[in-house]
């Protein structure tokens, strides 16, 4: 039987800690998933549910957007996998009673993570001009009032539609359409927070922006090199990669601020070695590297192979631009500018070097560890160059591999969830349905809240997600969102952003990937496309938690038929009615998608093309792919203080909370805690279980403050700190992003520490 919602916040002031763990999985983590499942769930409903994720009849993780194999487990999923699970198929309900109970301004003082424990959203709910409470609404009476709030703004470009990575391809494609019908461009993303630096440094050398490899390219590789990232906690099912390309013979190097348990060793829960055997050791070389080093280190790497002449020069002849360039700005490199920026030993790096000299096939994997950096976007070209050096790119085995977050985030910016859209989609967007897209490029989600603040945003509409809790600067941004005069919010469960609201809020519940959507048109499912580029289908199967609650391909088109009217050509009804007909015309402005009904209908999906990997072919603006030219540079940090990234636990995916431990850190009973080196901690003063006060300090002067931090001695590299997001967001200033891309530098804030002002 499923257990009930909390009814208090947990205490966090004593979270308590032991030594970090060095492997991940195994059978702590299958009790840990079935028991938090059940939990939400009760157990008939768990063990009905899980064997449907992530199979070819079932529906998509909801979780994050590592590819299935070709033969998938009879479990085919992660602990947090089933936790994001078991938090949408929860049978917690939230009702109206919910909302008379509470006024916003408790729910206000609320955790995240209680929030999010109460349940399902059942029912649309109005936070009225001056009210306390939210209301019930009808689905026709909120269609009507956001349209009237959409039709009075003095321009389009005064609504801003934002798009969490959990929406689905179908979805994605109604909502832009919808907000170019209407005259804008305002479509901000998660992405834009996260893998916007890979997107912008890859579409400038390589052409695409998504990654070039396969699940079988990892299975061939020699060399595989996993920077910035921890998939032990963020994407567990690429350790049974791993563990496979190992078995193969690959190399695994991690390079990371922190050691992460699951790079160290990986027990498999689907075999008998990862139960109750060693499992397996993942890295066989581990690069404790400072924060924002890794432009450093690959321009080392790129020396020593200019130096070696282990170059391949007819790839390079062949299919490369800019070589001259770049090797000149490599060659003049010193080493003591590498050791400043890495922290690494001269040997370390060679050892490195010698491994990749010695491998035919080299991929690269890589997060948020050198995507939230200031420098992040050339640091990417720096990786790019890398690999184009030895021909690591357009080949089995070799390439790049950024490997996004969020279930869907790489296919709603397929389907055109972009601020920057190229001409080439407007233009098909607008041959298809017969209308001119607005071609001033529209706010990305930094710029949104800039725009809010600045009170050039009136109606700001999130497809999912929890923006507030997502974004820097939560200050900043809260004090924006107020501005607004309206906020509306599809979502699956309760969080932040619904008790941060403009002059008046909507909640708007919608089905979750584990519902079945059942429309005029018969029974419905939609599609995905994971972190390699493979589309496929996604069918839930479970009763939906309320009568008439609707999907998001149905808000999206009811809400597009009440704003734009009767007389608008695009046949939304019919869309809401059978999602065939969307992907029918999704097929012919899309790329990549022509038969798009048959071909997501096949076992598995289908693979979109992907030229620099299927054909060596590059459209970058020289016809090639492209060597670059980046400034060594390297975050600088003054004395006395640290260096902050902030960092998910393992009881979390995104801004959601699901528990308050970090089982693989050695962290339980709380979230507000500071990793700190113990060297930098006896320099600083800071004893093992003080609490202080986290200070950011940016060129603005404005105090950005974190109270109440538990301080933990632990192996971080020198000179760096890490704690929780989204606590420690408040430090992130909203202006310090990253060139080109615009993304936070969530993981290089500089931070000094004061006595501690009490719990926040």
């Amino acid at each position: 039987m499923a257990k009930q919602a909390p009814q208090s916040d947990p205490a966090q002031d004593a979270p308590e800690v032991s030594a970090p763990q060095h492997a991940a999985a195994g059978l702590p983590a299958v009790g840990h998933s079935l028991r938090m499942a059940a939990e939400q769930m009760g157990a008939r409903r768990t063990l009905a549910t899980l064997r449907k994720v992530n199979q070819p009849d079932g529906f998509d993780c909801p979780g994050c957007a590592w590819p299935e194999p070709g033969k998938t487990h009879t479990a085919e999923f992660c602990e947090n996998g089933a936790k994001a699970v078991a938090e949408e198929a929860t049978e917690r309900r939230i009702l109206a009673e919910f909302f008379a109970a509470h006024p916003v301004a408790e729910l206000a003082e609320r955790s995240g993570y209680w929030l999010g424990q109460q349940g399902r959203l059942t029912a649309p709910m109005l936070l009225d001009e001056g009210a306390t409470h939210y209301t019930p609404i009808g689905w026709d009476e909120a269609f009507a009032l956001i349209a009237e709030e959409l039709r009075a703004l003095d321009t389009p470009d005064g609504a801003a539609f934002y798009t969490s990575g959990r929406t689905s391809n179908e979805a994605a494609f109604a909502y832009q359409l919808f907000a170019r019908r209407l005259g804008t461009n305002n479509l901000p993303d998660c992405s834009n927070m996260c893998h916007e630096s890979s997107g912008s440094a890859l579409t400038e050398t390589l052409g695409i922006g998504k990654g070039s490899v396969s699940l079988k390219d990892l299975y061939q590789a020699d060399l595989i090199i996993v920077a910035g990232q921890n998939p032990g906690t963020n994407h567990p099912r690429m350790l049974s990669a791993l563990e496979r390309a190992k078995r193969a013979g690959a190399t695994v190097v991690s390079v990371n601020p922190l050691p992460e348990a699951g790079l160290e060793r990986f027990k498999n829960p689907q075999n008998a070695r990862g139960l109750v055997g060693h499992g397996t050791k993942l890295t066989d070389l581990f690069l404790q590297i400072r924060l924002g080093g890794d432009l450093a280190l690959f321009r080392a790497l790129n020396q020593l192979i200019l130096e070696k002449d282990a170059v391949d020069h007819a790839f390079v002849a062949e299919h490369c631009h800019g070589f001259e360039e770049f090797a000149a700005e490599a060659r003049e490199t010193t080493r003591a500018e590498v050791l400043a920026a890495t922290g690494l030993p001269w040997e370390q790096i060679e050892e490195l070097a010698r491994l990749v000299l010695a491998s035919e096939k080299v991929i690269v994997c890589w997060a948020m560890g050198l995507t939230q950096h200031k420098h992040s976007v050339p640091t990417i070209r720096e990786v790019v160059n890398f690999l184009l050096l030895r021909g690591n790119v357009g080949r089995p085995g070799a390439g790049v591999c950024p490997v996004r977050g969020h279930s869907n985030v790489q296919g709603d910016r397929t389907m055109g969830i972009f601020e920057r859209p190229s001409p080439a989609f407007l233009d098909a967007l607008g041959g298809e349905f017969g209308f001119e897209p607005p071609r001033e490029h529209g706010l990305d989600a930094v710029d949104t809240i800039r725009a809010m603040r600045d009170g050039r945003i009136g109606v700001f509409f999130a497809m999912g997600g929890n923006f507030v809790a997502a974004t820097p600067d939560t200050e900043v941004t809260e004090a924006a969102m107020r501005r607004c005069r309206l906020t509306v919010h599809v979502s699956t469960k309760l969080n932040r952003s619904h008790v941060v609201t403009g002059a008046r809020a909507l909640i708007l519940p919608t089905l979750g990937r584990t519902d079945r959507d059942v429309t005029a048109g018969g029974a419905q499912f939609v599609s995905v496309e994971d972190s390699m580029g493979q589309v496929h289908s996604s069918r839930g199967g479970l009763r939906p938690p309320a009568p008439g609650l609707l999907s998001e391909v149905a808000i999206v088109c009811r809400l597009a038929r009440a704003t734009l009217g009767p007389q608008d050509s695009v046949p939304w009804e019919d869309f809401a009615a059978d999602y065939d007909t969307l992907r029918d015309r999704i097929a012919r402005v899309v790329p990549g998608f022509t038969d798009f009904n048959d071909k997501v209908r096949r076992p598995g999906g289908f693979t979109l093309p992907h030229g620099p990997r299927d054909s060596r072919t590059f459209p970058t603006a020289t016809g090639k792919a492209n060597f670059t030219v980046n400034p060594l540079t390297a975050p600088e940090v003054p004395a006395g203080r640290l260096l902050l990234q902030t960092l998910r636990s393992h009881d979390q995916y995104n801004t959601t909370i699901y528990g308050l431990d970090d089982r693989y850190r050695g962290i339980t009973g709380g979230r507000r805690v500071v990793l700190v080196n113990p060297e930098d901690a006896a320099d600083l003063g800071l004893a093992e279980g003080a609490y202080v006060d986290l200070v950011g300090e940016w060129r603005d002067g404005v105090e950005r403050r974190a109270p109440h931090f538990r301080v933990v001695h632990y192996p971080v590299a020198r000179g760096g700190a890490a704690a929780y997001y989204p606590e420690t967001n408040v430090l992130v200033p909203l202006d310090s992003t990253a060139d080109i891309s615009n993304t936070p530098t969530s993981k290089a804030v500089v931070i000094r520490f004061e006595p501690d002002s009490g719990a926040s």
